[in-house]
């Protein structure tokens, strides 16, 4: 095989990021878009080793689950992965790839009940983000190419409301009739840089962001928004910084109330243009409901990564007491707002931190709690497993946006993956040992937040071990018969040994030396976490991945993957 050659091929698979996976003549093949049993002919990009890469040309021969996407720029928009492919099967492939998640990274072999369908396969986004550049000496509008700051323009999205479509005309009106132009990340000139909308029933937040905290013609485009809105707040955040954090500090409202206020189950809650609400309002309210009875009456819940306080004042409500702990201050400020709107005095408190520093004080004040993680996409902190290992809690409710982190928590918190003296983790069963964890998973039941895309919500509740009965065997080692052999089960442990760990260094090394550039770790950890394999073996190239910093390119990406495949890793 070839780069440029041209071959027919069959789809095996379906691979973690939705694209096609074939097996032709002893190589495999990334083909996007392909969906399992199609015949087509494909144009080859990229050829090493037993890896390669390829486009679709022609489909022979579709699939009977491929239909027609209808977004107009499906396949340059880095947004939905799966648009080509029915929805029923969209959720089988959302569940398997959570169970093969769950298997390959943490180790565990469990049931998983299939995904939770979302009412609506479209318009389901209660929160429409875009950049705004430039391409050339144009204005662009639109959404991120995959993995990539390069903006696809477009008129419309069609897993937001109609709305989106109107807005985004809208500010396309704007800037031409004012003189504006957007963003260019390489000269930091322009003085748009996205536009955000967040609706709450009937009721939206608009945010402009801009490197000047005076716009010309400002009124213009908010006529634009009055014809578009019927009841909404609009924002002034400055941004200056070179980052791609979207919001600056300083929000300057310039219409409206500036937070709404929403119920949800019973519960009047308060958001603003910075408050985490999930994005699919029917399928949070499904996904709440379970969490919810994964606690009783006499229950107290430690409610991490709180957010606005909804999820903590559902379980104030109904249990004896509910704690939120939450980083963001303005996230914080509303949750406070929640407990008082609904009379939950006493029985929910709002803590404003990170949960590693705050979690401990309160794990030691109530020891048998309900603790709920509902963390960021880079998963839980290693600390606050470590806290939730020594403190031996009731029960763990985790909701996670990632399989891969998911699977890589819950293996920590059941013992299928141990963490060595250097911090790396490797599986239990590559020991040839059982799970000592303090946790057994109960039930692994994904959602469907996110139709259309390869990304999925899933729910586990984690409940303390009990202590199996004991028994007292008598053993007697020798070469005789009826006794165990030492040399035997010297030969099997050394069998079992396993191999020696691949570094981050291996890999930087060997990428230097065989592509001749530097790639930076958190690179690295970015790529493997896109793969669904554990990143937390290098703990500082996490922290870095957290902090702003541009995507690998796709030159650094296939040099990655590729490093993978020649130590083994894939």
């Amino acid at each position: 095989m070839e780069k440029n050659e041209k071959i027919v091929v069959t789809c095996d698979a379906l691979g973690s990021q939705g694209e096609g996976v074939v097996r032709h003549e002893g190589t495999t093949l990334f083909v996007p878009y392909l969906l399992p049993g199609e015949r087509a002919e494909v144009k080859v990009l990229k050829v090493k080793g037993n890896v390669a890469y390829a486009k679709i040309e022609e489909i022979l021969t579709p699939a009977e689950e491929r239909v027609r996407p209808r977004c107009a720029v499906f396949a340059r928009c880095g947004g939905c992965q799966l648009q080509h492919l029915k929805y029923r099967v969209q959720l089988k492939f959302k569940t398997n790839l959570v169970k093969e998640a769950l298997r390959k990274i943490g180790g565990i072999e469990t049931p998983v009940t299939f995904c939770e369908r979302s009412e609506k396969e479209y318009g389901y986004r209660n929160k429409l983000q875009l950049p705004i550049g430039r391409r050339g000496e144009e204005n662009v509008v639109g959404f991120y190419a995959e993995r990539s700051h390069r903006i696809v323009p477009t008129d419309s999205c069609p897993i937001h409301p109609d709305w989106s479509e109107k807005l985004i005309a809208a500010v396309n009106r704007f800037m031409e009739k004012c003189g504006l132009d957007g963003y260019d990340e390489e000269t930091g000139t322009g003085q748009l840089r996205h536009i955000v909308v967040r609706e709450l029933r009937g009721k939206y937040i608009v945010t402009l962001v801009t490197t000047v905290r005076e716009i010309k013609g400002i009124d213009y485009l908010i006529f634009l928004l009055d014809e578009i809105f019927p009841a909404y707040s609009f924002y002034l955040n400055f941004n200056d910084k070179k980052t791609n954090v979207i919001f600056g500090d300083e929000f300057t409202l310039l219409k409206g109330k500036g937070v709404y206020d929403c119920t949800d189950g019973g519960i009047v809650f308060e958001a603003g243009p910075q408050t985490f609400v999930q994005v699919n309002e029917n399928v949070r309210g499904k996904l709440y409901d379970r969490a919810l009875a994964f606690a009783d009456e006499t229950d107290t819940v430690i409610d991490c990564y709180a957010g606005g306080g909804l999820l903590t004042a559902k379980f104030a409500k109904k249990c004896k007491k509910a704690y939120g702990i939450e980083i963001v201050p303005e996230a914080s400020a509303c949750a406070d707002a929640v407990k008082a709107r609904n009379n939950l005095e006493g029985k929910m408190e709002n803590l404003c931190g990170k949960v590693e520093e705050l979690l401990e004080s309160v794990l030691a004040a109530e020891k048998d709690a309900v603790v709920v993680l509902d963390p960021p996409r880079a998963g839980v902190a290693r600390s606050v497993l470590r806290q939730l290992l020594a403190a031996r809690v009731k029960r763990i409710v985790m909701i996670s946006c990632d399989p891969a982190t998911l699977a890589r928590d819950v293996g920590i918190l059941t013992g299928s993956l141990v963490e060595t003296e250097k911090g790396e983790l490797i599986k239990a069963s590559s020991l040839g040992k059982e799970p000592e964890g303090k946790y057994a998973v109960q039930t692994v039941e994904p959602f469907d937040m996110f139709p259309q895309t390869k990304h999925v919500e899933t729910l586990v509740l984690l409940s303390k071990k009990k202590p199996d009965s004991h028994i007292e065997v008598d053993v007697e080692f020798g070469e005789g018969e009826g006794k165990i052999s030492l040399k035997d089960a010297i030969k099997r442990a050394e069998e079992r040994k396993p191999k020696p760990k691949t570094t981050y260094k291996d890999i930087q090394n060997y990428i230097e030396e065989n592509y001749g550039f530097k790639v930076h770790t958190a690179y690295i950890a970015e790529v493997k976490r896109d793969l669904g394999l554990p990143m937390y073996d290098a703990p500082n190239a996490v922290e870095e991945l957290k902090r702003p910093r541009a995507h690998p390119t796709e030159r650094m990406v296939v040099a990655i993957k590729e490093t993978l495949v020649h130590f083994e890793i894939i």
